[in-house]
């Protein structure tokens, strides 16, 4: 009678053990759970190509730097941005000119999310005001009629890589960046902005 219950309990055992193995390699197998967004500051170097001058195109490259900082703003990939950016250009196309832009704006970006990966996409569109100081910011120049303060926008995304819960390295931002300064012709300028940088997550 032993015998028989001693074997019956080690049988019992070892069809659980069995049973237990796929059960046990379906939990690993399951993708982690999503990283929660957090607060984070980036610091970006930042190139833009403009068109500030009066009339047509007369387009030249302006270089700097972006501040932006994010806030969660709910749990579905949602955050509250505000960016900060300035530009300078010298020499403008081979003239003594030249041209700082600064800008502040606010708004909202998008975080699409990527289980299991360390990319991580957006898309942003925030809006705000523009300040210009310099030789093309000063009479005759129409860009003084509104130097002090015009309308821009950031219409664009790009693509985060986390290398740890602290850190993570933009990869590449692009962005629609219009502003509305005059320019004695359409008083509107299409900039495009380029940046890369690296993101401090708290």
């Amino acid at each position: 009678m032993r015998f028989r219950i001693k074997h019956t309990f080690v049988l019992l055992l070892t069809v659980a053990a069995v049973f237990s193995r796929p059960a046990a390699g379906q939990v690993s197998q399951a993708p982690s759970p999503e990283q929660p967004l957090r607060s984070d500051v980036a610091l970006d170097y930042s190139y833009l190509r403009t068109n500030a001058p009066p009339g047509g195109c007369t387009c030249f490259n302006m270089n700097g730097g972006s501040a932006s900082y994010t806030g969660p703003a709910g749990s579905r990939g949602f955050a509250f941005a505000a960016d900060f950016t300035f530009e300078r250009a010298i020499s403008i196309n081979g003239t003594s000119n030249w041209l700082n832009i600064g800008t502040l704006t606010v708004g909202a970006r998008y975080f699409v999310r990527m289980h299991r990966s360390p990319l991580r996409p957006f898309g942003e569109v925030l809006v705000g005001g523009a300040h210009a100081v310099g030789s093309l910011a000063k009479p005759p120049n129409p860009l003084y009629n509104n130097s002090e303060a015009a309308f821009t926008a950031i219409l664009g995304g790009g693509l985060d890589m986390r290398l740890n819960r602290r850190f993570s390295l933009r990869l590449a931002e692009a962005d629609y960046f219009p502003t509305t300064f005059d320019n004695g012709s359409n008083n509107h300028q299409n900039n495009f902005r380029l940046g890369a940088g690296a993101v401090i997550h708290f």
